[in-house]
């Protein structure tokens, strides 16, 4: 076998040779699939000012919580629901369309090889109906504030109506739509705030706007579906659409809604979406939010504005939540898979052989603590996959520590990971450090001197822990059995955990 496919990451690959496709086609399609695993619970009646937000705060940190839908609740129209919690349990496996019992190692490998290589690129099909069109509001109509958008976090500067969400923008050079995730609070009924870190595609989009003095055209998707908030989460290339991707998953085109005001396409069966534009000189002050580093590390500052022009919202509707907590949580757990798949293949792409294995740490948020797994080669082959590792488009953003090892570790097991890093590396000889890498205002270690004058930059270690390739023949005999015959004692033997 290629070792760059590993058995570690899957002989669940057998059973994948006719994939399924993915099982639902909007969120509510989604609820109904998760609800038949047994895995939805209903809460009636909490609160939007503390309640809801200390109830998930709970459930976000277990990975076999239920998903949570909170209704009825006081001073929102009847109807109008808030989900959060879709990555967990077994509803995580569905959610990408995979059997619920491959672990996380064969789900990520999974994904890279059936939901990223080979998936033709579908453009989207526009369409004059949908379900986001059963309500539309305008002019003196439109209220944000009536939606039952929590405060998540005690000390947040607002609500943020945008956690789950996803905002659609436009290149105004190329033409080309983006699909990001960027937090979005409220400021009144009309308006709401948008962060965008430097270096993210909407970023660069509303920079070019900017620039022209123009007011950009943007749309807010608060409660599409989950493959397409984990695909608009997902670091694909610049120029990519992932509308595209959406429908080479799919097979088939996603139907979308150009926007009266815009001329955007938004999901025709989304839940929710604001449409409207930033204007280059607006601002208004947004934050603090407490973050995926589980900081408050952006405090307050002034961000652009969006003006919404009208609020497209189906009957009933579900504002999807993915509020970031402490990691590890919920946004952890999804982006782990993701990013470990987009991760794996950026690095064998960049020409580095023999990559058994990647994990991007749910401690780290996904991006501050990566494991890669190789089977060494020739001299340097460690070195080189962890300095691809840290500074390829998967890797760059807010990193801080890359851990690379034999193929013999686990790389999703932390404590295997920090074993060999203890046990094989040297401090004095087996890391790297790289300065002055792409860093975010959210990361708490940047100084407030060095924020104040726009440095969001950072340091990266690379450490190398892998038995020294020169004398890895004499390496001390690991006293444990081999990831194969572990897992097949697991196979066997664990029921005696149960």
């Amino acid at each position: 076998m290629d070792d760059s496919k590993s058995s570690r990451a899957g002989n669940g690959r057998d059973r994948l040779k006719n994939v399924p496709g993915i099982p639902y086609e909007d969120l509510r399609d989604w609820l109904k699939a998760a609800e038949a695993l047994g895995e939805v619970k209903t809460v009636k009646g909490a609160n939007w000012e503390q309640e809801i937000g200390a109830a998930s705060e709970v459930v976000l940190h277990d990975e076999n919580a239920p998903c949570v839908v909170f209704d009825e609740v006081p001073g929102s129209p009847k109807g109008f629901r808030v989900l959060v919690n879709f990555f967990g349990g077994k509803r995580k496996n569905m959610t990408m369309g995979f059997p619920s019992d491959m672990n996380k190692l064969e789900l990520t490998e999974a994904f890279r090889e059936h939901r990223m290589n080979d998936v033709p690129l579908i453009e989207p099909k526009v369409v004059s109906k949908g379900p986001i069109l059963e309500n539309v509001l305008e002019g003196n109509d439109i209220d944000v504030t009536r939606f039952p958008t929590p405060l998540w976090h005690e000390h947040d500067g607002g609500r943020y109506i945008g956690t789950g969400s996803f905002d659609i923008t436009r290149d105004p050079d190329e033409g080309w739509i983006n699909l990001g995730t960027y937090r979005v609070m409220i400021h009144d009924k009309s308006h709401v705030g948008i962060y965008i870190s430097p270096g993210k595609h909407g970023r660069i989009h509303r920079d070019k706007y900017i620039e022209r003095g123009e007011p950009m055209p943007i749309c807010v998707v608060v409660g599409g579906d989950p493959m397409s908030f984990l695909m608009a989460c997902t670091e694909l290339p610049y120029g990519t659409s992932e509308y595209e991707i959406l429908g080479g998953l799919r097979g088939k085109p996603v139907e979308v809604i150009e926007g009266k005001h815009t001329g955007l396409p938004f999901p025709a069966n989304a839940e929710i979406v604001l449409e409207g534009f930033i204007h280059p000189d607006a601002r208004k002050m947004e934050g603090p939010f407490g973050e995926w580093t589980g900081y408050y590390a952006s405090d307050q500052r002034e961000e652009p504005v969006m003006e919404i022009k009208a609020i497209y919202h189906r009957n009933d509707p579900i504002i999807l939540g993915c509020p970031p907590q402490r990691p590890p949580d919920e946004l952890a757990r999804y982006r782990a898979v993701t990013r470990s798949a987009v991760l794996r293949e950026n690095i064998a792409k960049a020409g580095v052989p023999d990559v058994s294995a990647v994990w991007a740490h749910e401690t780290g948020t996904a991006r501050m603590l990566l494991g890669i797994a190789i089977k060494q080669r020739y001299p340097g082959h460690a070195t080189q996959a962890g300095h691809i590792a840290a500074m390829c488009h998967a890797g760059a953003y807010a990193g801080k520590y890359v851990i690379v090892v034999d193929d013999d570790i686990d790389v999703s097991d932390l404590d295997s990971l920090i074993w060999a890093m203890l046990t094989r590396s040297d401090p004095a000889t087996s890391i790297d450090i790289i300065k002055d890498a792409w860093s975010t205002p959210l990361d708490p270690r940047i100084s407030p001197e060095d924020k104040a004058k726009g440095n969001f930059t950072n340091s990266r270690a690379v450490i190398n822990a892998c038995r020294p390739f020169h004398w890895r023949d004499e390496f001390p005999t690991v006293n444990a059995p081999t990831l194969e015959a572990a897992k097949a004692a697991r196979k066997k033997w664990g029921y005696l955990l149960d």
